[in-house]
């Protein structure tokens, strides 16, 4: 495998993206999305999760985030993924809204072949985590996490869409609180 993409250092900041299975659009309702979010919540007060910039796209979600204390960011993401992955699948099932079965059936498949995995597979594997080196790169960075709603025709400006933190670094009302970061 790659060295592109693992976190070799604990404490530093990264940029992080995972994404679910075949790309599928489970994230598509708010309601999964405030999932995620209720999630990202509980691993910033609990596990020492830092985040400076996110974006839940419909389909995977971007990060700008460090990790304090005992944990690693490697650590947290792993759990993280672990519990929304379990999370999102019991969602599925309960609601079963139009198209359930099929979407279980894919997360089963893309499961199957690993041991690890007792049910459903939601999310790929990997973090395709980049380490943010300076500060041109940790802009270049959130401005790409704040401009993808935008790029895919989800909002107009990149503080119109309420899943991300450009809200919070225009200073309008967010979700989810975010570490902000002034880099000139």
């Amino acid at each position: 495998m790659s060295d592109k993409y693992k976190i070799f250092k604990g404490d530093d900041a990264y940029f992080v993206t995972f994404t679910i299975v075949d790309w599928i659009k489970v994230l598509e309702e708010d309601s999964y999305k405030l999932l995620i979010l209720n999630a990202i919540k509980f691993y910033q007060k609990n596990k020492g999760l830092v985040v400076y910039g996110y974006c839940i796209m419909p389909n995977h979600v971007h990060m700008i985030v460090q990790a304090t204390g005992d944990n690693t960011i490697s650590e947290i993401l792993r759990d993280l993924k672990k519990f929304t992955s379990r999370a999102i699948s019991k969602k599925v099932e309960d609601e079963k809204q139009e198209g359930f079965g099929e979407l279980l059936n894919r997360f089963r498949d893309a499961g199957e072949p690993l041991k690890r995995i007792k049910n459903y597979k939601v999310w790929q594997d990997g973090n395709r985590a980049e380490l943010l080196f300076s500060n041109k790169f940790f802009m270049q960075k959130l401005n790409y996490i704040h401009n993808n709603p935008v790029k895919a025709g989800l909002c107009g400006v990149p503080w119109d869409y309420l899943f991300s933190s450009a809200t919070n670094y225009a200073d309008r009302e967010s979700l989810l609180e975010v570490d902000l970061l002034s880099i000139s």
